[in-house]
């Protein structure tokens, strides 16, 4: 799911290769039924199998390389480009000749995002409301080391099959009005390691370039005595 956001505005649009959850409920359920096509609808619960009605399954869809899903009796439908709100609204105009007063419910189920460099966490995660901020991603994964550079945060995009890349000083207040400031799904946080860690990381790579070197030394003295 694609973001076009800024601190004023906020808007998510779903876009190819997104799975997301759309389930349909109404008053009659069981004029739904048709609507939730699901696998796995028989669940067992460990007494005995049978369907949780406590927590079913949700029906899943991928967004194909055109933008569109496969829905039940509605057929395909494009649903790229458009808002949760627009994919609503259109869903459920599209079944009012079949249920009375449906309730549509449409949910990205993948997104993530990955933080990278200089954090206590580094890692992939998930992100349950699809909406995360740089200051949040930070947040969840333990916030940047002491040897992370603040001033040169960069955050990779995926735009229509290519990287973008942004680089942001979260020490100026510029940074909430960046287009990146809400990430979107995919995205790739990388906090920068400060000079010191550079340095730290040179000096360590020369110790262990010496220690092999003495190694090899003394591998080829003690090759020598043997022979």
């Amino acid at each position: 799911m694609e973001k076009i956001s800024s601190t004023n505005a906020f808007t998510p649009v779903f876009k190819v290769d997104d799975i997301v959850t759309i389930f349909i409920s109404a008053a009659d359920m069981d004029a739904t039924i048709p609507f939730n096509l699901m696998q796995g609808t028989s669940i067992n619960d460990g007494l005995g199998g049978g369907v949780n009605s406590n927590n079913p399954p949700e029906p899943t869809y991928l967004i194909d390389e055109e933008g569109n899903i496969d829905f039940p009796i509605l057929g395909s439908l494009k649903i790229a480009g458009l808002t949760r709100v627009q994919v609503k609204d259109m869903i459920k105009e599209k079944l009012k000749i079949y249920i009375n007063d449906p309730i549509v419910n449409v949910r990205l189920k993948n997104f993530k995002i990955t933080v990278l460099g200089e954090v206590e966490r580094p890692g992939s995660y998930s992100i349950p409301n699809e909406r995360v901020t740089i200051i949040e991603a930070l947040g969840l994964a333990g916030d940047m080391t002491i040897k992370g550079k603040r001033e040169n945060v960069m955050v990779i995009r995926e735009n229509d099959g290519e990287n973008t890349y942004h680089r942001l000083d979260l020490t100026s207040k510029t940074i909430f009005e960046s287009p990146v400031y809400y990430l979107a799904q995919n995205d790739v946080l990388y906090v920068e390691p400060n000079v010191s860690r550079i340095k730290e990381s040179k000096s360590r790579n020369n110790t262990v370039g010496i220690i092999i070197s003495i190694v090899g030394v003394i591998l080829s003295v003690v090759t020598l005595i043997v022979r």
